[in-house]
């Protein structure tokens, strides 16, 4: 019998896991199923940009993954049961040998009153459109409030504010907006807010989300006639509701080779994995860190099933890429553990280099599988002894 292997979300991390798979393991011994509620790879850094009103090329899965041994199955994860080994899809359940879990994240509304109701956000393709739909619907001079400080905030306040000059665009944070980067880019970033004409709320604790805008913690009114959350991101209730072990805001905790520390039958990457990284800080969720988590993930699985060495060598940071617009970025190089240093590139040279990153992101979703069949393993059966893959 053929190993399966079960790949639950086709996000980066979940897409470039289930290819690297196929690269690694010949298809006449494992049975690699990637389950997937979209039919389309949405490229989810770049949602600021379709809902600012850019169409996005169309990555249909089964494309993607045409004549790699993946099996694609277009089917909403409605839950897991980790000791049964089984996986419950609309509709039916399915079986593993192997799971590996990348459901990604949505936005974390942190109890706030009003976020449901009346918030947009970018956390997806449909809410992404929703977003979109909704600012065609508003009139020169009416205003939208981005509420959060940090990367996804930035691109979209900047995104917005290119594609319509013609409206307000505000940004209220909880402490600074961009603080964390060096002082050059922050100046930067300050003279980009200037030229778009973005207002700046800093120290802003939203403790409601209105229909017609949002109220602080110290009690002030910010006017808006729509409101973007993007005040942060929250994995999807479906692990912790297993028997696995989570954090304490529910992403699967994993060793370094990011396999399940109370399963080890399942791995877990991309946002839902909780990751210690160099210096044993843990991993932020975001595409900087699904990419070599999905390396590091599939390369685990492929070593063990062959009895080869397991990588397990902590994931290290090398930058920080923000998008200004399409003419304009910042690219923050940092330390291994995510510190900030003082090479910064901006302008133009960072909107390409931050072009260069994410269309290397989708690159490498259509080509994760591509290797001669020879250099993959094989399974062969040795007695009573677990099967194992070798190379033929």
């Amino acid at each position: 019998m053929k190993h399966r292997i079960v790949v639950l979300g086709a996000g980066y991390a979940g897409a470039i896991t289930a290819g690297r798979l196929a690269k690694r393991l010949h298809r006449d011994d494992v049975e690699i199923t990637l389950v997937n509620a979209d039919p389309e790879f949405v490229e989810r850094v770049r949602m600021h940009q379709l809902a600012s009103g850019q169409d996005l090329p169309v990555r249909p899965l089964c494309d993607v993954f045409a004549g790699t041994g993946v099996q694609v199955r277009i089917a909403r994860v409605t839950a897991v049961d980790v000791d049964g080994k089984t996986v419950a899809l609309t509709g039916e359940n399915i079986g593993y040998d192997t799971l590996v879990y990348a459901l990604g994240s949505t936005i974390a509304d942190y109890g706030v009153p009003g976020v449901a109701e009346y918030a947009y956000h970018v956390a997806g393709k449909q809410a992404a459109l929703r977003l979109r739909a909704r600012l065609n619907q508003l009139r020169p001079g009416e205003t939208v409030l981005i509420v959060g400080g940090g990367l996804t905030s930035i691109e979209v306040a900047a995104e917005i504010a290119e594609a319509r000059p013609d409206l307000e665009v505000a940004i209220a944070a909880r402490g600074g907006v961009g603080d964390w980067l060096d002082e050059k880019a922050q100046r930067h970033l300050r003279r980009a807010f200037e030229r778009f004409g973005i207002t700046v709320h800093e120290h802003a604790d939203v403790k409601q989300v209105t229909g017609n805008g949002v109220v602080t913690r110290s009690g002030q009114h910010i006017s808006a006639q729509m409101t973007v959350w993007t005040a942060g991101f929250a994995v999807h209730p479906i692990a912790a509701a297993t028997t696995l072990a989570v954090s304490d805001t529910g992403r699967i905790v994993v060793d370094a080779t990011l396999r399940s520390v109370s399963h080890p039958d399942v791995y877990a990457v991309g946002d839902a994995a909780y990751a210690e990284g160099v210096g044993g800080k843990p991993l932020r969720m975001g595409c900087a860190t699904a990419t070599p988590m999905a390396w590091q993930g599939a390369d685990a699985i492929a070593a063990r099933l062959t009895g080869r060495k397991v990588p397990d060598a902590p994931i290290g940071y090398a930058s920080q890429c923000i998008s200004l617009g399409r003419r304009d970025g910042i690219v923050q190089k940092v330390t291994p553990d995510d510190q900030p240093t003082s090479k910064v590139a901006t302008g133009r040279m960072g909107a390409r280099i931050k072009e260069l990153i994410c269309a290397s992101a989708a690159w490498s979703i259509s080509h994760s599988t591509m290797m001669l069949p020879s250099r993959r393993r094989h399974l062969v059966a040795i007695g009573d002894v677990e099967p194992q893959f070798v190379t033929r």
